[in-house]
């Protein structure tokens, strides 16, 4: 079986996770962290990690700064199987801070947000990556917005993150629009279904939407699925499990399962993110 090729681009952040026994009111007030650590941090990090370690060959398209965060950041995504295009950013890395409970609740705090830089940088590299893909995946990032329409006009399925999308928020409008197959999760709305139902009557493919320990709920022209998943009980980290479920739906879409195998297989590689500290299970670098 040949190797899939998967294109992604968006953010690559380096994060401070503070862990807490309980997420702080909105009041003032002081509270105790149990822990805390800087780690490698981003939606497009956690889904190249993790098709990675399902044997995909992934391109990351992504902005970082030539600072120690950067350092940081291009150090932890040194793996075989992941080519590198880093666009510097002048402004510096992006970096979150995640105060995190143990009942999966988070609060994320951009610190900081790079400049998209003023010269295209990897042109000729991204170009064969774009030629050469099975699957483009571009998150939510002003640097990636582009690739939205010159994945199409290429030809190559476009598969979309909105995460906790409300269906009303502006920024998101060109990913919603563009994605064959398009993900997001419930935090955003009461009740996705509508939504979901709305966007495959106006061309998309498939729409997922992850519902935590209720499973995932998938929309398509014909079906409308739900996939439970087998409760999970030694939670290390929430952080990348909705990265790594993307993960497990495409490499599975793409050795020819079916919508229930993939989401199955979207579930098992969510549990590995769950069960591991960061984004994904730590591998040996070169």
């Amino acid at each position: 079986m040949s190797t899939f090729q998967v294109l992604v681009a968006g953010p690559v952040s380096w994060n401070r996770v503070v862990r807490l026994d309980d997420l702080p009111d909105a009041r003032p007030h002081t509270v105790f962290a149990r822990s805390h650590v800087d780690t490698l941090g981003g939606t497009s990090a956690g889904k190249a990690l993790h098709l990675a370690a399902l044997g995909a060959r992934v391109t990351l398209s992504t902005v970082l700064g030539e600072d120690p965060e950067g350092g940081l950041a291009r150090a932890a995504l040194r793996h075989d199987a992941i080519t590198l295009l880093a666009a510097p950013s002048p402004s510096g890395t992006e970096q979150h801070l995640n105060l995190m409970d143990d009942r999966g609740g988070r609060v994320s705090i951009y610190l900081h947000l790079p400049d998209v830089p003023a010269e295209t940088t990897h042109e000729d590299d991204l170009r064969a990556a774009l030629d050469a893909c099975d699957v483009a995946v571009v998150d939510l990032a002003e640097g990636s917005r582009p690739l939205l329409a010159r994945a199409r006009a290429a030809g190559r399925p476009v598969w979309c993150d909105v995460h906790d999308y409300d269906g009303t928020a502006a920024f998101h409008r060109d990913w919603v629009d563009a994605a064959d197959v398009l993900f997001l999760n419930d935090d955003g709305m009461d009740d996705p279904l509508p939504f979901m139902r709305s966007r495959v009557a106006a061309g998309t493919s498939l729409a997922i939407c992850t519902r935590g320990a209720q499973g995932a709920v998938a929309v398509t022209a014909t079906d409308e699925l739900h996939v439970r998943v087998r409760p999970v009980t030694d939670v290390v980290d929430t952080n990348g499990a909705g990265d790594a479920f993307l993960a497990g739906v495409l490499v599975a879409t793409l050795a020819g399962q079916d919508l229930r195998g993939a989401m199955e297989a979207g579930h098992r590689q969510a549990a590995v993110a769950l069960r591991s500290p960061g984004l994904a299970p730590a591998e040996p670098h070169p």
